[in-house]
């Protein structure tokens, strides 16, 4: 097993169960000194792309999965690994109980650009059946984003 840190629409755990069927929930937490952003543009087929970036002053919320290997080679898939669309980096989660040592994607792209409506309303119904805090629920819905894809 593996621990792997979900941010964008991978905080659904309805999503999470199709893409990683034979992986579990840990916990959730708050990965501090990144934040949540986009880039890509021209990669994306609706907008830029879903990504983190370091940032000393923020915080992003994650939800911790263990998965299988079998189920992290499912998800390389599902994000583009062999694509060369995203890079694994390793990250520190805090969650209430223990500070954790984990993987999540990184988007091999430069910051940029604006998503889709449909991408960040996606982020924030992930965030929220993940029980994120309502204000970061509320702060994903007000983020500024195209009216209509590409």
């Amino acid at each position: 097993m593996t621990l792997y840190a979900a941010y964008g629409s991978n905080l659904d755990p309805t999503q999470m169960s199709q893409r990683c069927p034979h992986s579990i929930l840990r916990s959730t937490g708050w990965l501090q000194g990144w934040r949540l952003t986009f880039g890509g543009e021209e990669l994306g087929w609706d907008g830029s792309m879903t990504t983190l970036v370091e940032d000393p002053f923020e915080q992003v919320f994650v939800a911790v999965y263990d998965l299988t290997e079998a189920d992290e080679a499912r998800l390389d898939t599902w994000e583009g690994m062999e694509l060369g669309l995203y890079r694994k980096v390793k990250v520190r989660v805090s969650t209430m109980n223990e500070e954790l040592v984990v993987w999540t994607y990184v988007l091999d792209a430069y910051e940029g650009g604006l998503p889709s409506a449909m991408t960040i309303g996606a982020i924030a119904d992930a965030a929220e059946a993940a029980d994120a805090p309502a204000d970061y629920v509320a702060a994903l819905r007000a983020r500024p984003c195209r009216s209509t894809g590409l």
